[in-house]
């Protein structure tokens, strides 16, 4: 499986039994163990590479005890501590790491709640564990982006000196976006006369303020808008010819239709984390190296053994409502309405038993 799809797994898990998971140790369990153990490939059942509990006195502190240290070559490499699920995740919730941060030898420690990931190194004093992390992933809202800076992380790929490399920038960047999102969605009162000021020649009023912030909020969403259509114009320029299944017509279709190919199919990234959800679901069913999928212009469909009469749903993401496509036990395909992505997972139960026909 590739790490990617790992990810998506555990997120898919996490998404199924968040209201179930109550505890710490529920918390650890289902959701920190898979990710140090599926996720960054440690065994977490090999005291010599994962200890948990790892105990290291700290001056008068005797006894106290982190929830996990992963090692190499008997040496303390990562240290990490959980809260549980659902709890909120700040420094004041990490004055462990920061102690044992400084008597040992690890030079990444993170602080998570099973849901949130914080990763944390030393780059403002050498042995002093940082107050912002250089990286964070929420598995329920997945930054693709960092996905590569994270297999650095996992047992096959651990490169230190490469992690700590990278992890000034990344620390950097991430505030940098966080700031430009807020500023983005709710400017702030600099942010808008540092517009105004540059495009507007009278006295900045509080009317004329107020009149640029919401001038400032569209041309915003507008560049961005303009710099997406930018990037697609440029991805049908380059063409591509990709498998096409002809839509049928109706609520209620035939999954049998012949396949015709045509250029300039734009897959987006909704229908890959759509993809990648519908493999998690159905994974415990059928073998995952049978499960592909079929990009067309009307819908992005998936499939088991890439056979277009073996088909599991398809996504009709291209319109502003979205729609699940689900297939009876005769392959008629019935739409049903979604608001988001996250909404497949309400229809679990007959994904598998789609899937189960397969076997």
């Amino acid at each position: 499986m590739e790490f990617i799809e790992k990810i998506y797994v555990l997120s898919a898990k996490i998404k199924q039994q968040l209201d179930a998971i109550t505890t710490e140790e529920a918390t650890k369990n289902a959701f920190v163990m898979p990710f140090i153990h599926n996720v960054l490939g440690y065994d977490v059942f090999d005291p010599t590479e994962v200890t948990p509990e790892f105990v290291c006195d700290v001056g008068t502190k005797k006894g106290e005890k982190i929830d996990y240290a992963i090692l190499k070559d008997n040496e303390v490499q990562i240290l990490i501590e959980r809260k549980k699920i659902g709890e909120p995740l700040s420094i004041n919730h990490a004055s462990q790491l920061f102690r044992y941060f400084h008597v040992t030898n690890a030079r990444i420690s993170i602080l998570t709640n099973g849901q949130i990931y914080k990763f944390f190194t030393d780059l403002d004093a050498p042995n002093k564990m940082d107050e912002k992390p250089f990286l964070e992933i929420d598995l329920l809202d997945i930054d693709e982006n960092i996905i590569p800076e994270l297999i650095k992380l996992t047992k096959s790929s651990f490169d230190l000196e490469s992690i700590i490399n990278a992890a000034g920038e990344l620390k950097y960047v991430s505030q940098i976006k966080r700031i430009l999102h807020s500023q983005l969605n709710n400017p702030e009162d600099d942010f808008v006369k540092f517009f105004a000021s540059r495009v507007y020649d009278g006295m900045l009023t509080q009317k004329v303020r107020e009149s640029f912030f919401n001038l400032t909020k569209k041309a915003a969403s507008q560049y961005i808008n303009d710099q997406v259509n930018e990037r697609l114009k440029s991805a049908i320029a380059g063409g591509s010819s990709i498998a096409k299944d002809a839509e049928p017509a109706g609520a209620a279709e035939s999954a049998e239709a012949p396949v015709i190919y045509e250029p300039e199919i734009i897959t987006t990234p909704d229908e890959l984390e759509g993809y990648y959800i519908v493999k998690a679901i159905i994974r415990a069913v059928v073998d995952v190296s049978r499960i592909n999928h079929r990009d067309t212009k009307s819908y992005f469909g998936i499939l088991i053994d890439d056979n277009n009469r073996k088909p599991i749903c398809r996504l009709h993401f291209n319109r502003s409502q979205k729609y699940l496509g689900l297939f009876d036990i005769e392959k008629n395909e019935t739409r049903h309405p979604i608001e988001t992505v996250d909404d497949i997972y309400s229809f679990a139960d007959v994904l598998r038993a789609t899937a189960a026909l397969y076997l």
